[in-house]
């Protein structure tokens, strides 16, 4: 993580030079990527965990169950009913979307049989879909598709000192889900264990929506969606630490932040001094996992 932190402050379009330059560009432009990279990278990573916890499935993630699109809908009506209104409030409608458009979706795979555990994957993906299509529909409409286009496809250009901050909100979130961790983690055994053992899960789903809706709004907000890195880490620190939480969060979040930090660096390279966005590469390496991950689940069952 010390070499990837390292060289994001090295790279970019410009060069770093000595003095007082190497110091402001420092200050105002390779640091604050940095940084909204990492906090990014861990708070989609815990926020995804925490959807797997909920869901009671490992399919599943903030940008493939409609959190993301949902945000990106209240992004839109934003647009249209209060254009000229702050950054904090568009932040504002953002999460209360997402956190209707999940709490929704957790209703819904509550319906379904839990035989096929790919029935949740799929029907988050096409739950998504359809909000992702209203939300095209509606920018379409009203001449916003390049407006949406800057929210659904998350890149760190942008990113500068005073165009960052409010993602310390998805630190503060991967805090309190620390300190929730172990009820977290009872929760993800089901609502009748969960009761039998004292905890009340109205209010640990409640908590853990609030997380997930919080952390992708702010996410979506200040850099654009950033797709499966609620997938992937979780999965993977589920085969080296184990389901319990709060034992294999800390690695959780390092590694969701190295990931995405990883993929912006990679964008600054592979087509250097030009840009890929980090949501492309995420988008490629993301899919490619996800799918194997759904043919070893095949494979299990057959």
């Amino acid at each position: 993580m010390t070499a990837l932190f390292f060289l994001s402050l090295a790279l970019g379009a410009g060069r770093l030079g000595t003095g007082s330059d190497a110091v402001w560009l420092l200050a105002v432009s390779r640091l604050p990527r940095t940084a909204a990279a990492m906090l990014a990278g861990a708070g989609l990573a815990v926020a995804g965990v925490i959807m797997q916890m909920l869901a009671r499935n490992r399919f599943v993630e903030p940008a493939t169950v409609g959190t993301g699109q949902a945000a990106g809908l209240g992004l839109v009506a934003v647009a249209l009913l209060a254009p000229g209104a702050p950054l904090w409030f568009r932040m504002l409608v953002a999460m209360a979307s997402a956190l209707l458009a999940t709490a929704g979706f957790l209703a819904l795979v509550r319906r379904l049989p839990f035989r096929d555990p790919l029935l949740v994957p799929l029907t988050g993906i096409v739950y998504g879909g359809i909000l992702a299509a209203v939300t095209g529909f509606i920018a379409y409409e009203n001449d916003l598709l390049q407006y949406i286009d800057i929210w659904m496809n998350g890149e760190f250009s942008g990113v500068m000192l005073g165009r960052y901050e409010f993602l310390w909100l998805a630190g503060a979130a991967t805090l309190v889900a620390y300190a929730f961790a172990n009820r977290f983690t009872i929760a993800g055994m089901g609502e009748e264990m969960s009761l039998s053992l004292g905890l009340s899960y109205g209010q640990v789903m409640a908590l853990g929506l609030a997380i997930v809706s919080v952390v992708t709004a702010v996410t979506v907000v200040t850099v654009g969606m950033l797709p499966f890195v609620g997938l992937v880490v979780p999965n993977i620190a589920s085969q080296l630490r184990g389901d319990h939480l709060r034992r294999s969060l800390p690695l959780l979040a390092s590694a969701g932040a190295g990931l995405v930090l990883t993929c912006d660096i990679l964008g600054r390279i592979i087509w250097y001094p030009y840009e890929i966005p980090v949501g492309t590469i995420l988008g490629v390496i993301g899919a490619a996992v996800f799918i194997w991950m759904l043919q070893g689940r095949r494979a299990d069952a057959g």
